[in-house]
């Protein structure tokens, strides 16, 4: 059975499965149109995500 921390890392991919939730231009974040800016929240996002299942696994030992 999956452990629960690991359904962390699914996040990320279940937030770009619904294109029209981040296809547009407006609003501007940063200066950025928001399916760009969209997308980079995400990387940052997945990376705490990835951080925090690490740390998780490793406290647990």
């Amino acid at each position: 059975m999956a452990k629960a921390r690991y359904l962390f890392l699914l996040l990320p991919f279940v937030a770009y499965l619904y294109p029209p939730l981040y296809d547009r231009m407006e609003p501007r974040i940063f200066g950025f149109p928001f399916f760009y800016a969209y997308q980079l929240i995400w990387v940052a996002l997945t990376s705490l995500l990835l951080a925090a299942v690490i740390w998780m696994e490793r406290s647990r030992r």
